[in-house]
């Protein structure tokens, strides 16, 4: 069968994926919406037509668990970051199986790094190839406290699939992590279920506050807050960072946050593509086209 690949979840039909996926490999295979409120008529379409797919809300929690039953009967495996998120974004057919990963988490790590040190992503890329999500996982690991001299903390708002990947992300990098949900028992779940990260559950009113106290803001909600600060002062003199999951209606830019460093969605968007699609085809993407595509 040729490769086949696509994007199951619902609503995606203003998805930037496929556009990103036909950059990647000059249009060389075929990418799909798979949209649908039904999570099973997508995933079996999947088993029986695709040779890899994205997954995105609200299915990543859903796809996991298919993908974890199978990989617990011997047909395939689960990467270490999507045991501990509990979510996949990516899930590939191999001779052993289904794979499932979670590049999300990797997309976060390569903002950051980028946002911290520029150019090691176009530089790790030029020479590690595909394995560019875990050297520059390594990269930030080593070098993150040289930046801040202390341990840096890092405040998720969200707990959804990309809220518990950023808070994964955020604690394997090497920040301390307080976590933020609508419905604070999500929050405190979350921490409850990760104790080795020793994650702190806060109210979502103390927003402001709590990232006026954080090096790192990772803004996963799908939309702005019901009370939405003025601003968010930026005092210190370490690199205060601001990531937004958020790409077709962002609730932030960069002239609400002076004296921050926004990260927008597109470049996390940008930056899971590069790291999953390498898994998806077995090829290395385009990442200038991708970029320009962008």
């Amino acid at each position: 069968m040729d490769k086949r690949f696509g994007l199951i979840g619902d609503p995606i039909a203003t998805s930037g994926s496929p556009v990103l996926f036909r950059a990647a490999y000059s249009g060389r295979w075929p990418y799909d919406l798979i949209e649908g409120a039904d999570f099973e008529a997508s995933w079996r379409r999947f088993l029986e037509e695709y040779t890899a797919i994205n997954v995105t809300a609200p299915f990543k929690e859903k796809a996991f668990a298919q993908a974890l039953c199978l990989a617990r009967d011997g047909f395939g495996s689960v990467s270490g970051p999507c045991l501990k998120i509990g979510a996949t974004n990516l899930v590939v057919k191999a001779p052993d199986g289904i794979q499932a990963h979670n590049s999300d988490f990797s997309g976060i790590i390569m903002s950051v790094a980028e946002a911290l040190f520029p150019g090691v992503v176009d530089a790790c890329l030029k020479e590690y190839g595909q394995r560019i999500h875990i050297k520059v996982h390594q990269f930030v690991r080593e070098n993150l406290t040289e930046v801040y001299g202390y341990r840096p903390e890092a405040l998720v708002v969200g707990c959804g699939g990309a809220g518990k990947a950023a808070a994964v992300a955020a604690a394997e990098m090497g920040y301390g992590v307080s976590l933020m949900n609508r419905s604070p028992e999500k929050a405190q779940a979350l921490a409850g279920a990760l104790p080795e990260y020793g994650f702190l559950a806060v109210p979502l009113a103390d927003f402001a506050a709590a990232a006026a106290e954080c090096d790192l803001v990772i803004y996963t909600l799908p939309c702005p807050l019901d009370k939405m600060p003025s601003d968010l002062p930026a005092s210190s003199e370490k690199p205060k960072l601001f990531v937004e999951a958020n790409y077709k209606t962002p609730a932030f830019s960069p002239e609400t946050l002076p004296g921050w460093k926004y990260v927008p969605g597109r470049e996390w968007l940008l930056y899971q593509a590069l790291a999953g699609y390498g898994l998806m085809s077995g090829a290395e993407p385009d990442f200038q086209a991708m970029m320009q595509a962008l």
